[in-house]
């Protein structure tokens, strides 16, 4: 048989052969950045690591370069795709950005991370963690508050943001002077071996085949306290940072204050 017919790991999401290549099936169309005149608001993209080609766009209300204006929060939004596919630039995270920045007000930091399993974890935590200088980018220094950052995210990117906070609990705060405010994690990517909320045999297989995937050197599996953030709930009390954080996921929504957080995984 031809190797690079056979297959390591097969999902709706994508298929990575014998021989390292990867297709995906999804969220790879991409949009260039500019001016969208239905929100009215400016993006641009800007280099985070020149050697990883790590870059984040950044959005801006178009009212706010022209006029004199207080300063205004900062939200850096991770994208979702189970850290294996999608990107800040496609389409319908591109249109979703706009729309955030200008019916919300903020300046927006849409970070394009790099995927598994061209890149395992913690390429993307690592990545995401860089990305939050550009909060200091003057285009966004001089209209952004960086003591109002709000860090958001879907699926992966939840999983992202939660992850950050913990780093940025542990490494006493944030890159570059930048204050972590609060929190939004939209359905987050989190797991763990104990099956719950009637979670079927085929799920949890495909989600731990998935994360050793993402996470090949993982010795904790759906227990990784990456993955599982009650696994270990001292790690979680003592480096989880002083801000709000609104939790979401299907049909519930649920805000939270200061203090450790027991989350129900997806």
């Amino acid at each position: 048989m031809d190797p690079s017919t056979k297959l390591v790991f097969d999902s709706p999401l994508l298929r990575v052969h014998h021989d390292g290549r990867v297709e995906r099936f999804y969220g790879t169309e991409t949009t260039l950045p500019g001016f969208d005149a239905v929100t009215r608001v400016s993006s641009k993209d800007v280099v985070v690591n020149g050697a990883t080609g790590v870059f984040a766009r950044l959005y801006i209300p178009d009212h706010l370069l022209t006029a004199e204006h207080k300063k205004v929060p900062i939200l850096v939004y991770f994208h979702g795709g189970g850290f294996v596919v999608d990107s800040a630039v496609s389409p319908a995270y591109h249109r979703y950005l706009n729309s955030v920045a200008s019916k919300a007000g903020v300046l927006a930091v849409s970070v394009n991370y790099r995927l598994a399993p061209e890149h395992p974890l913690p390429a993307a935590y690592d990545d995401s963690w860089a990305a939050l200088s550009g909060a200091a980018d003057p285009w966004l220094s001089g209209h952004g508050d960086t003591s109002r950052v709000f860090l958001a995210g879907d699926s992966g990117g939840a999983n992202i943001v939660h992850n950050i906070a913990i780093m940025a609990g542990a490494r006493g705060g944030l890159p570059s002077g930048v204050s972590l405010a609060g929190a939004i994690l939209l359905h987050p990517m989190f797991s763990g071996k104990e099956p719950i909320d009637g979670e079927s045999r085929e799920t949890r297989e495909m989600t731990e085949k998935l994360w050793l995937l993402i996470s090949p050197g993982s010795t904790e599996g759906l227990d990784d306290p990456r993955l599982n953030p009650m696994a270990d709930e001292r790690r979680a009390c003592r480096t989880w940072y002083a801000g709000s954080c609104l939790f979401a996921r299907p049909r519930e929504i649920t805000t939270r204050g200061q203090g450790p957080r027991r989350t129900t995984r997806r």
